[in-house]
């Protein structure tokens, strides 16, 4: 299947192409032995930022309404300076117009108050703010046109178990003719943030079809064929295992299966 992709269109080429990833760094060692935990992380692609290698924002809820964009820029390696920051204030009731106020930072920074929102926008969508309360719609580097009858899945990065994790709610997109911006909700609670670099991934996505499906119960025939095959996968299982120089045992058995139905 082929799933064309095209660029933010304010900051178009900025930041990595989507790609997927099956190792999760944080998680510990022998998970790294587990083919079908990598192979759910692997799902779908990656997506990040619209940003370069020197760029990274914060976005804040800071309770009550109120949000807070803040853009950095690092010009030396680990060091990173604030450059500008937009606060957004929501109507009581969240009916109305948004207040947006614009903050100049560093005094290098040469840009106008309304091209700071502009700007701003690259990263998420200040229309979403507050829907529900906390909700933070952050926007991808890339964005997908599926072939007809496919829709993507945005959610987030999945097996990313560390602490703490933002809720986010998950959103299925018919990107076969409605041409749909790479964008991921998080939802915030009073005092968190969340944050943008280069090299981290905000979300991921993966693709479905729109076919319907039906549930069949299994003859007795068929349950029994389906007990067999499990009780052999499981007696071949105990028969390959391997040790590692860290003393875990694990059994490569289903890699090696799976790696040769993809190959027949």
């Amino acid at each position: 299947m082929e799933v064309r992709v095209f660029p933010n269109a304010t900051r178009p080429g900025t930041g990595l192409r989507p790609r997927r990833e099956s190792q999760r760094p944080l998680l510990p060692q022998h998970a790294r032995h587990c083919p079908v935990l990598e192979a759910g992380s692997a799902i779908g692609f990656m997506v990040y930022p619209p940003l370069n290698a020197n760029e990274s924002y914060v976005v804040e809820f800071q309770g009550e309404g109120r949000y807070q964009f803040t853009y950095y820029q690092s010009a030396t390696a680990g060091k990173w300076e604030p450059m500008f920051a937009v606060g957004f204030s929501l109507p009581v009731g969240s009916v109305g117009m948004i207040r947006e106020d614009v903050t100049i930072i560093a005094r290098t920074v040469e840009i106008s108050a309304e091209d700071a929102k502009v700007f701003a926008r690259a990263f998420f969508v200040p229309e979403d703010l507050g829907t529900p309360t906390g909700a933070v719609t952050l926007r991808g580097a890339w964005s997908f046109q599926t072939p007809a009858g496919w829709d993507t899945i945005y959610t987030s990065v999945f097996n990313n178990i560390e602490r703490p994790v933002a809720p986010i709610l998950v959103v299925r997109v018919e990107t076969d003719w409605f041409p749909h911006d790479s964008e991921f909700r998080y939802v915030l609670a009073p005092g968190e943030a969340i944050s943008g670099t280069h090299e981290l991934p905000i979300g991921q996505v993966f693709f479905v079809p729109r076919e319907e499906v039906t549930l069949r119960d299994c003859s007795e025939q068929e349950i029994a064929t389906i007990r067999a095959a499990k009780a052999e996968f499981f007696r071949e299982k105990a028969t390959h295992r391997v040790k590692t120089p860290y003393g875990l045992q694990y059994s490569p058995h289903y890699q090696r299966q799976s790696r040769d139905r993809k190959g027949s």
